[in-house]
């Protein structure tokens, strides 16, 4: 059986994830691989429920340790009932944000000290990291034009470019520190430019 891949997909709003995680999906699936594409906070029916929560744009009474605690509790569901089951049955798994982004988030955006999101980290995924993070990059205010063109804006692409700021240098710092497993993709360019880039990475870890 082959080995269950996972791959992540994270990025400021705007950076086109969602687009992108289904390319990279239909792009793997043509080498005959199962694949599972899922979204963080979601995945299922627990988590779709607390996403609700987190991104409603009147919400504005959460505390920044409440939110992650929610992200944390989303996660666990989801890791047991959708991510672990596909990866133990040889599939790959790719999913549309993980726990880089609560480093970047809660993290950098909120000012949660990281050591005690390393802490969750490991209660709730043990020693599961991604095998591939594709880090979608743009500057912030490229990135939050792109996401107001879309719909009303969430409790999250209401927050300030200063938040934003944080939250792309706390990823940007963390693809320095990982570099083999985080992949930084320029995503200013058109959607065939970054795809692209893509499927050169996917190339380069010997995935297609």
């Amino acid at each position: 059986m082959n080995k269950g891949i996972f791959i992540t997909l994270e990025g400021i709003e705007g950076v086109g994830k969602t687009t992108h995680a289904r390319f990279a999906a239909d792009l793997l699936e043509q080498q005959g691989r199962k694949i599972i594409l899922t979204r963080e906070p979601g995945g299922t029916v627990a988590g779709e429920a607390i996403r609700k929560i987190l991104l409603h744009s009147q919400r504005h009474d959460l505390s920044a340790e409440a939110e992650l605690l929610l992200m944390f509790a989303a996660r666990a569901q989801h890791l047991q009932e959708v991510i672990l089951p596909a990866l133990a049955e040889g599939n790959i798994v790719i999913c549309d944000r993980f726990t880089d982004a609560s480093f970047a988030y809660q993290g950098g955006g909120r000012g949660i000290v990281f050591e005690q999101i390393r802490i969750l980290e490991q209660w709730v995924q043990n020693d599961l990291r991604p095998d591939v993070t594709l880090l979608l990059d743009v500057d912030v205010k490229t990135g939050l034009d792109r996401a107001g063109t879309r719909s009303e804006a969430d409790r999250f692409e209401s927050e300030t470019l200063h938040f934003f700021e944080r939250a792309r240098t706390t990823y940007l710092a963390r693809a320095e520190a990982e570099p083999l497993r985080i992949c930084v993709i320029d995503a200013s360019g058109t959607v065939e430019e970054v795809q692209r880039q893509i499927s050169r990475v996917l190339q380069e870890k010997g995935l297609c």
